[in-house]
């Protein structure tokens, strides 16, 4: 608009610049035709006759003054036709010139749109993406790598991080890895509507072929042999496994699928290379799809011109509290509720639950009233914005009652955005935690009540970012204090100097991550604290 308006200020300075100098615009000829053609219509005009000899003596006089008259309308009309050219060949140049500029914007945005639909990024990535891309690793490819990954989001996202860094040092080609559409969550998403697939496949053609799909050749094998070879790798294996074990079954079929991918590579004892392609692929290769980075950028940003905010990843759902037979503070008849959940899933194989001994032990999600003495005892603001990223709080607003009461400005991506921005991702449970992963990435502060996939996967996230403020709350500790508080064994003080003590080195500083040989489910999980990505800590 700027530019228009500067080209119509330039218009408008030239018509009032050669206003007063029409006439030596125009040429001999084209001044002469004109004073002719000017001739000839004033001459036939009825206002003008030719007098006869029998003139009256003031005739001569009448004459000159017609002749004057006649000279003055020439001369108005040369100037007339002057001014009409000048502002025909002003109005063609600005035609022109507007005429190109649109032409020049509709190629800008027709290339914006070839590369949403080809490129990597779609329309939030700049035009010049292909050209800062690093060449294409060139190599023989020794098969086709299928993956079905498993879980929820966070565990999905970690094992496709894994599964590409197999697939690049065993030289195979990997296929667009398949979501789990058959857990708990029953989400029907695919790869492309939760990741962006151009994207993914471009920024890691220098390390690994991706293809969206099998070839036609090694699919028409499988047809016609009706057989595909499949198999769960061995959980928390080395890379001389898939060496000795996955890669002579790729050369021998072609095509493997791995059936599982979730914890399928260790975290430890891992060559360095591997590790910081498996940091590569989850930070920066694995964008969110479009429509859901924008509208995750659109809540934070919401939030951040409301001030500070915190991401509580409040575990305190339905599903997690019959899985893992959590029941303090629930009704007689929301235990039955949870029990009876519990048993309807043949997959959660511990069905009966001492509520009270996991709870003491730290193995429960903390209630929203834990959480609340926890954030109050460690002087969090009570002004601050409490974004909860989670689906429906188990008992509703009854559980938040009290942690509403001691921190007001608490809300949800449902509260801050209308109803038709959420309708797109709606029924499809890793969207909506899509979204809530790029908010608690980019909080002020993050605290996840529980230690599940999302809480790991965003610590560290975080930690890559620069170790964004985390707040990993001890449950173990919090519990004991709380009872104790409430029993009136502690004073508010004391409980608040406990907390703080207890969680003083659980800020998401920088840490080394926790190594335990032959026990790889109990050591500090890769993704927590991806150390060999971030700066070199002195021992």
């Amino acid at each position: 608009m700027e530019h228009l308006n500067k080209q119509l200020e330039e218009g408008f300075l030239l018509h009032n610049h050669n206003h007063h100098h029409e006439p030596s615009l125009l040429s001999h000829r084209e001044l002469s035709s004109t004073a002719d053609d000017d001739d000839k219509q004033f001459e036939s005009s009825p206002c003008y006759q030719e007098k006869t000899d029998d003139e009256k003596p003031y005739s001569k006089i009448k004459l000159m003054n017609k002749i004057y008259y006649m000279n003055m309308i020439k001369a108005e009309k040369m100037k007339s036709a002057v001014v009409s050219k000048l502002r025909i060949a002003m109005f063609k140049n600005l035609a022109t010139r507007l005429t190109g500029a649109f032409l020049a914007l509709c190629i800008l945005f027709q290339l914006r749109a070839l590369a949403g639909r080809g490129g990597p990024g779609g329309a939030d990535v700049d035009a010049d993406f292909y050209k800062s891309l690093p060449p294409e690793r060139i190599y023989e490819s020794n098969g086709y790598l299928m993956i079905s990954s498993n879980g929820g989001l966070n565990q999905m996202r970690s094992g496709i991080c894994d599964m590409v860094a197999i697939a690049r040092f065993l030289n195979v080609t990997l296929i667009v890895p398949e979501l789990d559409n058959t857990s708990f969550w029953n989400d029907q998403s695919q790869f492309a509507n939760i990741f962006n697939v151009d994207y993914f496949i471009a920024s890691l053609r220098d390390e690994v072929k991706i293809l969206k799909l099998l070839p036609e050749d090694p699919k028409q094998k499988i047809i016609d042999t009706g057989s595909l070879y499949s198999m769960a790798p061995v959980s928390w294996s080395n890379m001389s496994y898939y060496y000795n074990k996955i890669l002579p079954k790729i050369k021998s079929f072609e095509v493997l699928q791995l059936t599982k991918s979730d914890a399928r590579l260790a975290n430890n004892g891992i060559p360095e290379e591997v590790q910081k392609l498996r940091c590569r692929v989850n930070y920066q290769a694995l964008r969110f799809a479009p429509p859901i980075e924008k509208l995750a950028k659109k809540i934070v940003r919401i939030l951040k011109q409301n001030g500070q905010f915190l991401v509580l990843h409040l575990r305190y759902e339905m599903d997690m509290l019959a899985f893992s037979g959590c029941n303090e503070g629930c009704s007689a008849q929301e235990i039955q509720e949870l029990t009876a959940m519990r048993y309807a899933y043949p997959w959660w194989k511990v069905k009966e639950i001492d509520s009270d001994k996991v709870r003491q032990e730290g193995l429960c999600p903390l209630t929203p009233e834990e959480t609340t003495l926890a954030l109050q005892a460690l002087d969090i603001d009570p002004k601050i914005q409490i974004y909860i990223a989670a689906g429906d709080i188990y008992g509703g607003e009854r559980r938040l009652a009290s942690m509403r009461k001691a921190f007001p400005r608490l809300v949800k991506k449902e509260t801050l955005l209308r109803e038709s921005d959420l309708a797109p991702f709606m029924n499809h449970s890793n969207q909506m935690a899509a979204l809530d992963y790029h908010v608690a990435v980019e909080a002020d502060i993050f605290a996840p009540t529980y230690g599940g996939n999302m809480a790991k996967v965003v610590e560290g996230h975080r930690r890559f970012l620069g170790h964004r403020k985390t707040i990993l709350l001890d449950r173990k500790a919090i519990v004991g204090l709380v009872d104790r508080y409430k029993n009136g064994g502690l004073s508010w003080e004391e409980f608040s100097t406990a907390v703080k003590e207890a969680h003083s080195d659980k800020m998401g500083q920088p840490t080394r991550r926790l190594e335990i040989p032959g026990k790889p489910k109990d050591e500090d999980y890769f993704y927590t604290n991806p150390q060999e990505c971030l700066p070199q800590l002195e021992d």
